[in-house]
């Protein structure tokens, strides 16, 4: 009996149990780069190279290029590099090795035990890891009961993960073998070590950076370019995580499971508290009048301008809340985007010259009144809010433009403060698990809007990578230029966050073209016992996507 195996107009018939790994050969001439996994268009559903074939399929190959590519390089990369340490090192010495985040599209790891992380070792692991690389060893996925391999990460020093499998309701689970070195991924891998071909480690800070390749090329490695200042809010945030005893997705599950969940956000949402006033002392000991806030899609930033002023208040300083979006150009006169849709993302969408000189009358004392964007009619309207600054008085600018110095330019620097925003996650599934901010935000946004538009998961899915290209483009290369940045990441988000996205991602069937990446936020959704939004505050930045803010974040 034979299956067929049809690919960009070549149809080839195979014996049943034939591993995608050698059909893939037959279709490599079809790809720029090496095949990575098989996604199985008729079922919808992503296969590993050393699985049998089992039915007549519909390929489309997946390679580096593609996102489901770069993450299976990615972790394969990961458990490669943490076999070579465990093997050098040993057991005995290893408290910890921990993929804590990226930075600049690469992974921060922090190695913990009795060792000295020194380049000298660095060097040991990398040329541990070619030698594993070019003796291409497989990578095997073993299903096992999930007791059993809760035992075996207990023999492994792997604590975090034989927390998380005991919050599992799968009887089985798989885990991964690299000869006699197992560790558990919650997605696809690469077949075997030889299709990691470029990657590499550097010592930065208190640790080291996994470099791997540029999203369009698996053989040219990413420029190291680190920014210092989101380095610096990251780590301090994976270390107050580790203060408080909330480091992963396990422990979070713990303190939900010991009802300790609401003074873990009365913590939480005093250390946000306490972090705002920070910056409103900053504020209030200069002379600044024009507060820039901006960040990336779903990072707070409403709230957080809402708080901030709260907290200014305090110090006697009358802020005014203005919106970069009410500056939009008429539609008629707005640039068009590749689609040849309006473009909104850009900053030529803006008429930054208005802006500045409503600013500038603004600053030297003058009465300004302020337009208001009507985005129904896509017309800028004046409905007489006017505006004069006093001597107390500061103006709390938000949009994805603000920390563009284009944006505003000749306005006088010593009036500026700036402020970037982003949802900087501090929790991850198991120390080798991370969770992307990309994902924390992407929940976010498909709650809120399903709760404020009506939008359907599968919407909000097919629009995101769209967004994330305008942030690549017009926020993240100025988020350096921010005088602070301010991680609005709730430790305990995701627990809330489930309630409400679950069932929408449910609703993404199997037919349409999101409903892989909806089958991989269920996953790691899985993983997180959910929490009751009734105890959150209502001056929470989470309510700003579940609903019931007393702020005015609509």
């Amino acid at each position: 009996m034979g299956f067929k195996v049809s690919c960009r107009g070549r149809e080839v018939v195979y014996e049943e149990g034939r591993k995608w790994k050698d059909i893939a050969s037959d279709f490599s001439d079809l790809y720029d780069y090496d095949i990575l996994l098989v996604h199985d268009l008729k079922e919808n559903a992503l296969l590993e190279l050393p699985k049998g074939i089992e039915r007549d399929t519909e390929a489309e190959f997946i390679t580096y290029c593609d996102k489901a590519g770069q993450m299976s390089y990615a972790r394969s990369a990961i458990f490669i590099m943490l076999k070579a340490f465990y093997n050098i090192l040993g057991n005995e010495c290893i408290k910890k090795i921990e993929v804590e985040f990226t930075i600049g599209g690469n992974f921060f790891i922090l190695p913990q035990g009795d060792f000295t992380l020194d380049e000298g070792l660095i060097l040991k692991v990398k040329d541990r890891m070619k030698d594993y690389i070019r003796a291409d060893i497989p990578i095997e996925k073993l299903n096992i009961r999930a007791d059993e391999a809760v035992e075996r990460f207990h023999r492994f020093g792997m604590y975090d993960k034989e927390k998380l499998f005991r919050f599992r309701r799968a009887s089985r689970v798989n885990i991964y073998r690299l000869e006699k070195f197992e560790d558990y991924y919650y997605g696809a891998m690469c077949p075997s070590t030889g299709y990691i071909k470029c990657f590499d480690l550097k010592l930065f800070h208190d640790g080291v950076v996994l470099m791997l390749p540029k999203d369009d090329d698996p053989l040219a490695l990413r420029d190291f370019k680190p920014s210092e200042k989101l380095f610096k809010v990251q780590s301090e945030a994976f270390k107050w995580a580790d203060q408080i005893g909330v480091d992963n997705i396990a422990s979070l599950n713990q303190l939900i499971c010991e009802g300790k969940a609401n003074d873990l956000i009365l913590t939480q949402e005093a250390f946000f508290e306490k972090k705002i006033g920070e910056i409103a002392q900053r504020i209030s000991r200069g002379d600044k009048k024009i507060i820039l806030l901006a960040g990336p899609s779903s990072s707070g930033k409403t709230t957080t301008a809402h708080r901030l002023a709260i907290q200014l208040r305090a110090y006697g300083i009358r802020p005014h809340a203005v919106s970069a979006d009410n500056y939009f150009k008429d539609l008629s006169h707005r640039p068009a985007g590749p689609d040849g849709k309006p473009d909104f993302e850009s900053i030529n969408a803006v008429d930054t010259e208005s802006f500045k000189a409503d600013m500038k009358r603004l600053l030297a004392g003058e009465k300004v009144e302020l337009p208001k964007y009507n985005f129904k009619t896509g017309i800028r309207e004046y409905k007489g809010d006017f505006v004069q600054l006093s001597d107390n008085d500061v103006l709390i600018i938000e949009g994805i433009h603000c920390l563009n110095k284009e944006f505003s330019a000749g306005l006088p620097e010593e009036s500026k403060f700036r402020i970037y925003a982003s949802a900087l996650t501090q929790l991850n599934i198991d120390e080798h698990n991370r969770i992307p901010t990309t994902d924390c935000r992407l929940l976010r946004r498909m709650v809120r809007d399903n709760t404020n538009r009506g939008y359907t998961a599968e919407e909000t899915i097919s629009r995101w990578p769209d967004v994330r290209r305008g942030e690549e483009k017009n926020i993240f290369p100025y988020q350096e230029n921010a005088d602070v940045i301010f991680n609005t990441s709730m430790i305990y988000e995701l627990a809330v966050l489930k309630l409400f996205a679950e069932p929408l991602l449910f609703g993404v069937t199997k037919d349409s073209k999101e409903y892989l990446e909806a089958k991989r936020l269920l996953k790691f959704l899985d993983y997180v016992l959910p929490l009751s939004p009734e105890i959150i505050p209502k001056t929470s930045i989470i309510r700003e996507f579940i609903g019931g803010s007393c702020l005015d974040v609509g």
